[in-house]
Formats: C-alpha cells, sequence, structure tokens
C-alpha cells in the first residue's frame, strides 16, 4: 500500500499535473489528494467518456493528463479511446480500478469486467500494468506508461487493485452557487439558414487567436469545405465529445475557444453541459446548430423540438444562453458571447442538409490535432 502522496509527486515531477474522472471508492485516495494538491488541476467529470475527451483537450494545450475511473466505467470510455485518442493519436495516462478482481468479494455487477479488464484493455489496443502498490514501483510503472504513451501517442492504463492506495482526507471546498444566467431571445421567425450559412458567419465572427472544435460529421466537413485554417480541430467520430474536448482546451489557455455542436452529439452527452457550466470557463462559447435530425446519417429526427436548450444550459451554470434563427441573429449572439465572460451557449436553428459539393478534411487525425496543438502554443 502507498500513500496518495507517493504517487503525485512522482507523477508530477514527470509533468502530470491534469487530472479528471468519476470516483470509484478505490480511488477515493487518489481523487482526493487530486482535488487539494497544489499546482494540479482537478475536474470531475459526468461520464467517464466525457473525461476521456475533457483529457484529450487539456493534452492539447500541452498539458499531461491523467483519467481516472472504475473499471465498470471502461465500457463509457471505448468509444472516444478508439475514435477520438487512437485516430488522433491523444494520449492520457488512465488509472482504472479493478472492481471484481477474480478471488475477491464484490458487488455481482463487477463479476464479469472483473474477470475481463485486462482483456478489454488489451482488446483495445492499449497498454497496461498494475498500479504500483509499494512505493519501490511507482517510479518504474511511471517510465513504462510514459514510454508507452511516447512511442504509441495512445493512452497507457494503469490497473489498480484493492487496497492500493492509503485512506486521504477529503479537503474540497463547497461549490459555488451562482445566479441564474440571462436567457436572450434574438429569433424572428424567418427561414432558418443552411449550416453552411452559419457557418460562414461563424468564420467571419471569429478572431484569428480562437481555436474552433467542430462536432464528428457534416459540421467538420463543411467547415473544412469552406476554410481550413490550422485553428480548427475536426473531431471524427467520438459523437459528443466535442463540447467536453472543447472544455479542456478552455479550462487550459487563455484563448477564446468556440466549440460547433449538433443536437444529436449535445444529447449524446448531455452532462457535459453541467461540467461546463460547474467549471465556468469564461472563454468558451458553445455553439449549438440544431436541424432536429442526424443529418449525416440519413436525416432521422432527433428529441431536439421537445427541448428548450437554452434553459438547459442556463440551468447547468452557462453565464447566457442565446437562442436565434437567422443570419442576423446569430451574428448578435456571437458578438455578443466573444465581448463578455463565458461560458455561452449559442443556439441557432437551422436547415437540414449540407453542400452540394461536400469536402472531407484531408489532414490525417493525428496531423489536424498536432497542427492545432502548434497554434494553441504559439
Amino acid at each position: 500500500m502507498i500513500s496518495a502522496g507517493a504517487f503525485f509527486e512522482p507523477a508530477r515531477a514527470r509533468g502530470f499535473d491534469f487530472y479528471t474522472g468519476v470516483p470509484c471508492s478505490f480511488l477515493t485516495p487518489l481523487l482526493n489528494r487530486a482535488i487539494a494538491a497544489p499546482g494540479v488541476r482537478y475536474v470531475g467529470a459526468a461520464s467517464e467518456g466525457e473525461a476521456v475527451a475533457i483529457a484529450a483537450g487539456a493534452w492539447l494545450t500541452g498539458r499531461r493528463t491523467v483519467v481516472m475511473c472504475q473499471n465498470s466505467g471502461l465500457g463509457n470510455c471505448v468509444n472516444p479511446l478508439t475514435s477520438l485518442s487512437r485516430p488522433f493519436r491523444i494520449p492520457t495516462l488512465l488509472v482504472t480500478t479493478w472492481r471484481g478482481e477474480p478471488g475477491i468479494a464484490d458487488e455481482p455487477q463487477h463479476e464479469w469486467m472483473g474477470r475481463t479488464t485486462q482483456a478489454l484493455l488489451g482488446v483495445l489496443g492499449l497498454g497496461h500494468a498494475p498500479f504500483p502498490a509499494d512505493e519501490a514501483a511507482i517510479a518504474p510503472a511511471l517510465e513504462a506508461a510514459e514510454k508507452a504513451m511516447d512511442e504509441t501517442g495512445l493512452p497507457f492504463a494503469l490497473v489498480m487493485a484493492k487496497g492500493s492506495v492509503a485512506d486521504e482526507p477529503l479537503r474540497e471546498a463547497p461549490p459555488v452557487a451562482r445566479p441564474r444566467g440571462e436567457r436572450r431571445d434574438l429569433r424572428r421567425g424567418g427561414a432558418p439558414p443552411a449550416r453552411a450559412a452559419a457557418l460562414e458567419r461563424v468564420l467571419a465572427a471569429v478572431p484569428e487567436t480562437a481555436a474552433l472544435v467542430a462536432t464528428t460529421g457534416k459540421c467538420g466537413r463543411e467547415l473544412f469545405t469552406l476554410a481550413d485554417r490550422p485553428q480548427h480541430f475536426y473531431q471524427v467520430g467520438s459523437m459528443g465529445c466535442a463540447a467536453p474536448l472543447a472544455l479542456g482546451v478552455a479550462l487550459c489557455c487563455e484563448r477564446p475557444v468556440l466549440v460547433l455542436d449538433g443536437d444529436g452529439a449535445a444529447l449524446m452527452k448531455l452532462g457535459a453541459w453541467a461540467t461546463i457550466g460547474a467549471q465556468a470557463p469564461a472563454n468558451l462559447v458553445h455553439v449549438l446548430l440544431d436541424n432536429a435530425s442526424h443529418d449525416s446519417t440519413g436525416g432521422q429526427a432527433t428529441a431536439s423540438p421537445n427541448l428548450e436548450f437554452e434553459r438547459i444550459a442556463l440551468a447547468c451554470g452557462y453565464r447566457t444562453a442565446s437562442c436565434c434563427d437567422d443570419p442576423a441573429g446569430l451574428d448578435a449572439a456571437l458578438t455578443a458571447a466573444l465581448r463578455e465572460p463565458g461560458p455561452h451557449l449559442v443556439h441557432v436553428r437551422i436547415a437540414p442538409g449540407s453542400l452540394a459539393r461536400l469536402g472531407r478534411p484531408t489532414v490525417a487525425p493525428a496531423d489536424v490535432a498536432r497542427r492545432f496543438k502548434t497554434f494553441l502554443a504559439s
């Protein structure tokens, strides 16, 4: 058994200073230390997959990251680990617990994952090793993980058995209650614009210093077709992860950060909105392009018409939430959002459909990530 500090200090010496994840009782000492450790940022996520995306955003700013979760949460991580971390070659140190370890009494829901945790990591193509349970093993474990991540550009997992880390008290400030944000209705009731028209307005409004994260599907494809810039991150796959990835970027840099989201993608990881509201990044603008459909897969309807996204955002802690349905309203909403501290939601109703000549990013995902990382460091 080790103390949480015995792990944190050598990890921080190697640059690991950004932690995110979802609690597990095995992780409690490590989580409690991450929350209170000086020089370390901890972001509590609503889901494990969201945490992988947040860490990816932080890595793009140059941070070295750690994602912590229970092994039952590995199921929630499969999509972003395989369609975000892998194609973009974004590493993170993944600390996952070993609930249901064979021979150790545990709850019945952990039995199967306990038998298959290491096998699942292997199927995902991720290197893994036991989490160090004595101090002499800490430095070699971190060195092996660091070496593997540097060589592959992929996450590496340390699997934590029960009782690996001694108790650590929780030193956490109570959450700050903020006043409800402002809803701004800029709708005019006209015909909604095409996505491309809305994207052109975003491109015209966004400053050269801003980072722009586009969700998967036709949004990123249209953005690339209209203009390809180093400040663009074209997310492919990992549906729903654009907003948490943008959150990770926004928390670790002072630039304006805009995320172009879709209604279907937003609904997939709506819990990320609560995390954004809780973290309250002043430099984040969340643009929701809402055509009430899964446009990239044939136009199947989403639940969007039954929702008031602005009220959801305000309930989650966003500072403002604007709704608009034409280019002029979008211009006004973006101008205000880029001028005032956020986070902001800009919800714009758009028409289904896409450009007739719709391209795809010709820059490989790993190159997109490194180009974007270079931009953020400039």
